[in-house]
């Protein structure tokens, strides 16, 4: 029978506690939300959705068409060029998502005869242009430059380190210093998504490539996305202007993929001008982060020491994990629940987002929730 073995994948999955739904929400929930990654709570902002909307009027529901046909508007290269500014690079390429920039960046840069070396920890984003390049893949043990420069040493050649710049399962910083150190020492470049750090870290949000000294060298490469602190869509490639002219010559998530909606690229640009108007968002996000895990510990719970804005409490089990963040939706307030494969070590956590809108009172009501809800 056609697909037979889809309902014994489905079998497994469900023995294993890892079976996945998908739960529509409504546009007003009384839920408190700490799942999502809107650390500055900008995706309602009435700038931010006016921008959406502006765009929308002036470009159309749609680019209509790849970035090298159609698809490319002004409201796109005034949002490349902001961005470049902000973060401290010479040239942006903007993309339909930020899974889309990973693998531009990472098949783009890591050709036939190159070698890749790649955090154990890294998102499934960056492992997946680890796989769909052609250049050997070497992974090496989690934020351990000394484990770079190992690999690094064992060949001659172009070689890209790749990695996330904070980790999404705990949050837990990258040592972009140490990983910039060993790439120079052997002439390799640096990739790194900063999907999680830009817009908390580094001078008003600027990103943890910026706060590490990083931000405009010729030889690092950053990807992030729109879609979180920016409360957007899509996603974008930051670094030198000639590695981003040879992705639009040679990404082929850039080449055929239809570009990003005008919609999107407007809001992103209002949250961005946002942001750099009121930089305060980033270091309240952080400290809402530090308050979490402070009152987390505090109430007996094993919370892992945030670096930027996402706060992990670890779980016994997997199917302990779905109950809890179900008990706590029950409760009112709304948790991600992250489970094998989605974390390398196979540890289950709920995983909060320290959002930068959130108020003593409601960090105090979800860490009660959440004691009082524990397996």
């Amino acid at each position: 029978m056609a697909f037979g073995w889809i309902d014994e994948q489905a079998e497994a999955r469900r023995r294993a506690g890892l079976v996945r739904t998908l739960r529509p929400r409504p546009a007003d929930s009384a839920l408190l939300d700490l799942a999502s990654n809107d650390y500055l709570g900008l995706a309602h902002h009435p700038e931010v959705t006016e921008g959406a909307a502006r765009a929308a009027r002036t470009w159309g529901g749609g680019s209509t068409g790849s970035r090298l046909v159609t698809g490319t508007t002004e409201l796109h290269t005034e949002l490349e060029r902001e961005l470049a500014a902000f973060c401290g690079f010479e040239a942006a390429l903007v993309f339909s998502s930020g899974y889309a920039a990973n693998l531009a960046a990472v098949t783009a840069l890591g050709p036939h005869g190159s070698l890749i070396v790649s955090d154990a920890g890294n998102h499934a984003s960056l492992i997946d242009g680890c796989r769909l390049a052609r250049g050997e893949r070497q992974v090496v043990g989690h934020a351990d430059p000394e484990a770079v420069r190992k690999v690094l040493a064992t060949r001659q050649g172009p070689a890209i380190v790749v990695s996330d710049t904070v980790f999404s399962v705990d949050g837990d910083r990258a040592p972009l210093a140490g990983l910039a150190e060993a790439c120079r020492e052997h002439g390799a470049g640096l990739v790194v998504d900063d999907a999680h750090g830009l817009g908390v870290l580094g001078d008003g949000g600027r990103g943890a490539p910026y706060a590490a000294g990083l931000a405009g060298a010729s030889d690092v490469v950053v990807t992030a996305t729109l879609s979180k602190s920016l409360g957007s869509q899509g996603g974008v490639v930051l670094g030198p202007a000639r590695v981003i002219d040879h992705l639009v010559n040679a990404a082929r998530t850039f080449i055929f993929d239809t570009g990003l909606a005008p919609a999107a690229a407007g809001a992103a640009l209002a949250a961005l001008r946002l942001l750099v108007r009121e930089p305060e968002r980033a270091a309240r996000a952080r400290a809402v982060a530090a308050d979490l895990h402070a009152r987390l510990t505090a109430a007996g719970l094993e919370a892992v020491r945030p670096d930027a804005a996402v706060v992990s409490v670890r779980a016994p089990s997997p199917e302990q994990a779905v109950r809890w963040a179900a008990d706590c939706r029950t409760a009112g307030l709304a948790v991600g629940c992250f489970r094998p494969p989605s974390v390398p070590d196979g540890i289950s956590r709920l995983r909060l987002t320290a959002r930068a809108d959130l108020s003593g009172t409601e960090i105090e009501r979800a860490v009660r929730v959440i004691g009082e809800t524990r397996p």
